[in-house]
């Protein structure tokens, strides 16, 4: 999973409005953003961060516990296939292939669940962080605002006096807080267990 800066970067929507009649009359206004010191100095930043990572540590606990369980069975039959008759054998690599299954069938859903809970958490701060940036737009009449945050390069180089990110951080600190909850950062939970794939049943 990105980590909740780079979700959120991607998540701000840099406002590109018309032109209209000043563009016209070469009057076009234009700053830029840092997205990344925007999104650093956010109020409820941290508390989503931290968020994010106890629910992270609980889905890898969830996710280590299956492939211990899952090891400790692939384990046990390596241990005593030999000793089997061809029915047991067979029973048991059953068992193991329908263990498997389940495993990764949880582990997918417990990446979506992860996603699911990063967006929920950092909804609101984009919200407010476009909000503001908006505000500031309209207030100080700027056709465009760029983003020079953003790795896909939006603004290679600029006037330095071009740059509200000042002033959108400081709006954003009077404005207080955001939504209630806070958001993930870390990597998706990885598939930890299953080690060893067992043949097919014999038929």
């Amino acid at each position: 999973m990105r980590s909740f800066v780079n979700a959120a970067i991607a998540a701000v929507a840099v406002t590109i409005l018309a032109a209209g009649s000043a563009a016209a009359q070469g009057a076009l206004k234009i700053a830029y953003v840092n997205s990344q010191e925007i999104i650093a100095a956010a109020p409820g930043r941290a508390e989503a961060e931290a968020q994010i990572q106890k629910d992270m540590n609980s889905y890898r606990s969830q996710v280590q516990k299956m492939g211990d369980s899952l090891n400790t069975l692939i384990a046990s039959y390596t241990k005593s296939e030999s000793t089997l008759s061809e029915a047991a054998r067979a029973a048991k690599q059953k068992e193991i292939q329908d263990k498997e299954k389940e495993y990764q069938t949880r582990v997918q859903g417990l990446e979506q669940q992860a996603q699911q809970r990063q967006s929920e958490l950092i909804r609101p701060i984009m919200e407010k962080i476009n909000s503001i940036i908006e505000q500031v737009r309209a207030e100080d009449g700027y056709a465009l605002v760029l983003d020079a945050g953003n790795q896909s390069g939006v603004v290679v180089a600029a006037d330095s006096s071009l740059d509200i990110t000042d002033k959108v951080i400081a709006r954003l600190k009077a404005a207080g807080g955001t939504a209630s909850k806070p958001a993930p950062a870390g990597p998706t939970p990885q598939a930890t267990g299953a080690t060893r794939k067992v043949p097919p049943a014999e038929r």
